[in-house]
């Protein structure tokens, strides 16, 4: 391609790929450098032929070898899209996954009889799953939580945006938290500190990631904190790893939860465990 003719998107799209960019990754960010993020892919298809500025190119050229190292595509856009809604996300807080989306289903479900339900959703992040919820049910009273005043920064910007009246509270986990609350949901850090995934994840906040060495320290500390924050018949939700819900159900058992379960992910794994709290003990 000689220096005179501005490649076009289908040819910005090809040198994506010859760089080992995923399809949807490159359109991304080829919406995002086009300065179109609300655009569909159906747009680049009826714009392949137009011409990019240089500019464009060299910053479009730029975003795709920094996904290549490994940064993900929300923090090159700054945007991720969860349950529906348009979220700022950076470096700050985690990426959120698509498979987080069950965890929030699984709680609408289990405060869908209640009128206006007391939910905390612990280690917000971007605070996706508390705007998520606050989004589908109006009159939720809904805190969210987070050791991180970063994160919070970012979940409370995003609350801002889509004027979501989510409440924000800095704390580790439930300490200080005042309860009682209809449900507790979380997707805190379950990734065991020795695993090698975490290598590929290096531009996210490792805080947010590990949990000990056996990933499931949070989660324990959650769990036993959970009873006195919840009412009876109140629900305790986590996400965690692939391989740990077996793990978390004993969890959950032993601290005297009832019908303890799992959820699966899109992907069909097992990736949601929760308990009710009895109403009689």
């Amino acid at each position: 391609m000689n220096h005179t003719t501005s490649p076009t998107l289908a040819q910005a799209l090809a040198q994506a790929h010859t760089l080992g960019l995923a399809r949807i990754d490159a359109q991304l960010l080829l919406l995002h450098a086009v300065g179109r993020p609300d655009a569909s892919r159906a747009w680049l298809l009826a714009h392949d032929t137009d011409a990019l500025d240089e500019t464009t190119h060299t910053q479009f050229i730029a975003l795709c070898q920094r996904r290549v190292a490994g940064e993900p595509v929300a923090y090159l856009t700054g945007r991720k899209e969860f349950y529906g809604l348009p979220l700022q996300v950076d470096a700050r807080v985690l990426d959120p996954r698509p498979d987080t989306e069950t965890l929030v289903d699984w709680a609408l479900e289990v405060i869908a009889p209640l009128t206006s339900p007391r939910v905390v959703d612990l280690g917000t992040g971007s605070g996706a799953v508390a705007l998520a919820l606050q989004s589908q049910r109006a009159d939720a009273q809904m805190l969210a939580v987070d050791a991180s005043a970063d994160a919070l920064a970012v979940a409370q910007a995003n609350a801002e945006r889509l004027g979501l009246p989510v409440q924000f509270r800095q704390a580790n986990w439930l300490v200080g938290v005042e309860g009682p609350f209809d449900a507790i949901v979380s997707n805190p850090p379950y990734i065991a500190s020795a695993d090698p995934h975490l290598a590929a994840l290096t531009h996210e906040p490792l805080q947010a990631l590990a949990s000990g060495a056996d990933g499931l320290e949070d989660i324990r500390a959650i769990v036993a904190q959970a009873p006195t924050h919840l009412r009876p018949g109140g629900w305790l939700l986590l996400e965690h790893g692939y391989d740990q819900a077996d793990a978390v159900q004993a969890l959950l058992a032993a601290q005297g939860f009832v019908q303890v379960q799992s959820r699966n992910d899109l992907a069909d794994i097992a990736r949601c465990t929760g308990g009710q709290w009895p109403t009689v003990k």
